[in-house]
């Protein structure tokens, strides 16, 4: 049973969010507007509003006469998603390299010791996660609120299509050698080194993606 201290539609917003991101609802599948709403003890009108939301949000297609659908993230998107995520990347570790602290900078060694647990036992599932909270973290450190938006917003897009891109023939090893390179540079507060280690550790995604042959 849903809980109504928020709006309804923020409510099942979150939960068809979470029910995506999770992969519990994969690319194409429809979302039946009628069993969720039997399921969650909501009118049609709060689903309908937090679909729009979500089409918006670039996670579901909406087809008249159809329905709602998880959105499928094409190949050609997905590279899109990655050269612009890569900037946005090389300009948080240019900021966040002129503010750093050390409280800061002990968070992220702590997440690629973590990293280098999982990497070790070639869990790229279990990696996965703790590489979007470092990555995230570099963003919500680096204070600017506008940055963090436009980042999250991508960054579900590409959720989309993680396990085909984001972790296509992963090289966990070497990916968290570049995490280590990028907190060093953010240590000696390097900006330019910062930022082409974070644009070119971004990047990197797209490069398997093409060398993949799902780019083609």
């Amino acid at each position: 049973m849903i809980q109504r201290p928020q709006t309804l539609t923020s409510v099942v917003l979150a939960e068809l969010e979470n029910l995506i991101m999770s992969g519990q609802m994969g690319p194409g599948e429809p979302i039946n507007e009628k069993a969720f709403a039997e399921r969650s003890s909501v009118s049609r009108g709060p689903i309908r509003e937090a679909c729009r939301k979500l089409e918006q949000a670039g996670l579901v297609t909406i087809i008249p006469n159809r329905g709602v659908f998880v959105r499928k993230l094409e190949p050609k998107d997905a590279i899109e998603i990655c050269d612009i995520r890569a900037v946005l990347s090389g300009y948080a570790g240019r900021i966040l390299a002129a503010s750093v602290t050390p409280e800061q900078l002990a968070e992220l060694s702590d997440m690629t010791g973590r990293m280098e647990t999982v990497a070790q036992a070639g869990n790229a599932q279990a990696y996965y996660p703790i590489n979007a909270e470092f990555h995230a973290a570099i963003f919500n450190f680096a204070e600017n609120d506008r940055l963090c938006e436009m980042y999250a917003a991508i960054s579900k897009e590409l959720h989309l299509f993680r396990w085909r891109a984001m972790l296509v023939s992963p090289d966990l090893a070497n990916s968290n050698q570049e995490h280590r390179e990028i907190v060093e540079a953010l240590k000696n507060n390097d900006a330019e080194g910062a930022s082409q280690r974070m644009e070119s550790h971004a990047i990197s995604v797209k490069n398997r993606i093409v060398g993949s042959g799902l780019g083609s």
